[in-house]
């Protein structure tokens, strides 16, 4: 019988070992003071996946969070709080809602490095004082300044206990990345800025750090954000000194920097960071897509590009101009883009809270009045929300705008403005009489060119 329950007792001890190491979640609990929310949020940084939890009336609350480590921010209303999370973590938060960041605590098993990452923040405001006065400071007595920041937060991370070895280690690696990055910034500009010397520029004894820098770290690149903004920010001032020195538009020079990196995985990375948006705004978009489409790898990025690409070629002088069908007419009625065939048209896209849009009525309004009774209609497409609709009859009284009055379907949602990719107003677009793309981006009606324009097609 002895034996049996002995086993029982063994039996009983290898079940608790299992769910031990079987937890994959953290038990986060809190109470939080003054709370004018039934529900907080917390979400991985980074991440747009936001788990909620339920505050009781007496502002409690206790769940579990499925997670692997890092750092998740709770989010109550309009305040956030950064947290450390890991398996088998039971994290406590109090807080008082009126003096959120002033009465922030957390306890528990696992809070020691959400509380050290709490005073280290801290600490370095408090080492660096007021930006302008720390930027201003000649190199010698920066490059002390942040190499003692960094050997002061060195020694304390040491001294804290309950953070894994792992953790301090890759803590250490930061401290290097964030001194590389605060000279970094100092050199770009920064100090250029704060001192107002335009002339300044780092001597090669202050960023001789960086000649032993490895870019082409391709795990650090993907676990660090530190060792990736430094990458990025070295590349920056590459475009922007061929950019300046080949006079060449800075997404232009950005794909062909970005098109030379050594790595792989950096180089897809970087060249398709803001490329969709690159392709939109520059005018040689050909030539953006042909350096990108012969140096990227990555077949999900290549697709994406292409369609943008294809979309755009669309737009191209002589093809046909994208169409809307029954916008509303102030006027009266309802207006599709191929009842103006026949003669030119000139069109503006435009918002009652376009304050850009707004400089350019008496301007436009002066156009119209030269060219009235001329073989060009002036139309203006409101891309107002429908709740606005009122607003946009009223200022069209208001300001005695001219020419016709439309406004779009469904705002900036409106597949007229998707196809020609309305990423910011105001936009003028010029067409023929058959409908075919003039200029998908036409001089606006304050600049000269528009005139000379309009001669050389003898409107």
């Amino acid at each position: 019988m002895k034996k049996i329950i002995l086993s029982f007792g063994l039996f009983l001890s290898l079940m608790a070992c299992s769910e031990k190491t079987s937890i994959d979640y953290a038990l986060l609990t809190g109470k939080i003071e003054n709370i004018d929310t039934k529900v907080i949020t917390i979400n991985k940084e980074g991440q747009p996946l936001k788990k909620e939890i339920v505050v009781k009336p007496d502002g409690t609350f206790i769940d579990t969070i499925k997670t692997k480590p890092g750092f998740y921010l709770v989010n109550v209303g309009r305040n956030k709080a950064l947290v450390y999370l890991d398996a088998g973590n039971k994290i406590n938060l109090t807080v008082d809602n009126k003096d959120f960041y002033g009465s922030l605590k957390f306890s528990g098993e696992g809070s020691e490095i959400t509380n050290y990452v709490k005073f280290k923040n801290k600490k370095i405001a408090e080492l660096k004082g007021k930006s302008a006065e720390f930027y201003a400071l000649e190199e010698v007595e920066f490059k002390k300044k942040v190499k003692n920041i960094r050997e002061t937060l060195s020694n304390v991370i040491d001294t804290i206990k309950g953070i894994k070895p792992e953790f301090k280690a890759l803590e250490k690696k930061g401290f290097d990345y964030n001194y590389l990055l605060d000279l970094s910034k100092y050199a770009s500009g920064y100090h250029k800025a704060r001192v107002n010397n335009p002339n300044y520029k780092a001597s090669k004894e202050f960023l001789a750090e960086f000649d032993t820098l490895n870019l082409n770290n391709e795990v650090e690149f993907k676990r660090s954000s530190l060792y990736k903004q430094l990458v990025v920010n070295y590349y920056v001032n590459e475009i922007r000194d061929l950019s300046e020195k080949d006079s060449i538009d800075f997404m232009v020079a950005k794909v062909k920097v970005h098109s030379k990196i050594p790595n792989e995985y950096i180089k897809n990375e970087l060249l398709f960071s803001g490329a969709e948006y690159a392709m939109i705004k520059i005018e040689n978009f050909e030539e953006y897509y042909q350096t990108f489409i012969s140096a990227s790898t990555n077949e999900s990025n290549n697709a994406k590009i292409t369609a943008v690409y294809n979309k755009l070629s669309k737009l191209n002088r002589g093809q046909v101009s994208p169409k809307f069908f029954n916008y509303e007419n102030n006027a009266g009625g309802t207006l599709s883009l191929d009842d103006l065939k026949g003669k030119y048209t000139y069109i503006d896209l435009w918002a009652t809270w376009c304050a850009p849009c707004l400089a350019q009525v008496p301007f436009l309004k002066k156009i119209e009045k030269a060219y009235h009774g001329k073989n060009i209609n002036f139309l203006s497409i409101s891309i107002d929300n429908p709740k606005d609709h009122d607003k946009w009859k009223k200022m069209i009284a208001d300001k005695d705008l001219g020419g016709i009055q439309v406004i779009a379907d469904k705002s900036t949602k409106s597949q007229f403005a998707q196809e020609y990719f309305i990423t910011s107003i105001p936009r003028f677009i010029l067409i023929d009489p058959n409908g075919l793309i003039i200029d998908k981006k036409a001089p606006l009606p304050s600049n000269p060119e528009l005139i000379e324009l309009f001669n050389e097609l003898n409107i």
